[in-house]
């Protein structure tokens, strides 16, 4: 890459989980990506600290209606989110991978490659608006793991997700981009929403 920290907004097409499109308040088949990516630069200390205060101190949530989740087995994580940023031990769920499949909500992998633990961040229980991924390992996609020499940081922030929290609306197609869409279709439709 052209420089060792970037960020990012990426236009996106939903692909392996399309199905919960229509199903739930919270899944597009396009939507926005903000991230910020380190290529051994910094680390999980940083990476939590600065998601934790853009959250908190810029965009102004409280505190009290984040949790934080982490991958079961990466206690240098909780550590940091203990120990560091402050968040009561009570508030942060750890995710283990499922023993029959291998899989896990807070691992990201595909396959062969680089790979490591994740640490979301929800609103209020139940919408992921941050996901700090700490690629730390190659895996060999048979289940082994070498750590790598260059850690790195891959984060995402949902656009949309962020904008139903901030505006204070039930769902992804109520925020205003998706709303002026919709109130265009119902006029064209004749047609009234819901």
């Amino acid at each position: 890459p052209p420089r060792r920290r970037v960020t990012t907004c990426q236009k996106c097409i939903r692909t392996g989980d399309i199905e919960n499109v229509g199903k739930t308040a919270r899944h597009l088949t396009f939507f926005e990506m903000l991230g910020n990516f380190s290529f051994g630069d910094y680390f999980k200390h940083e990476a939590i600290a600065w998601s934790w205060e853009f959250l908190t101190k810029v965009l102004g949530l409280e505190e009290d209606r984040l949790y934080p989740s982490i991958y079961g087995e990466d206690d240098e994580a909780f550590d940091i989110w203990t120990k560091e940023v402050g968040v009561p031990a009570e508030r942060i769920t750890r995710f283990y991978r499922d023993p029959e499949t291998g899989e896990c909500d807070n691992f990201w992998e595909h396959g062969a490659g680089p790979c490591g633990p994740c640490s979301e961040i929800y609103y209020d229980r139940f919408m992921e608006v941050w996901n700090n991924v700490f690629t730390q390992f190659e895996g060999d996609g048979k289940g082994g793991y070498t750590e790598l020499s260059q850690k790195n940081i891959d984060t995402g922030m949902g656009l949309e997700r962020l904008a139903v929290v901030m505006q204070d609306v039930d769902s992804v197609f109520d925020i205003d981009t998706m709303k002026a869409i919709r109130d265009r279709v119902c006029e064209l439709s004749g047609k009234k929403y819901e």
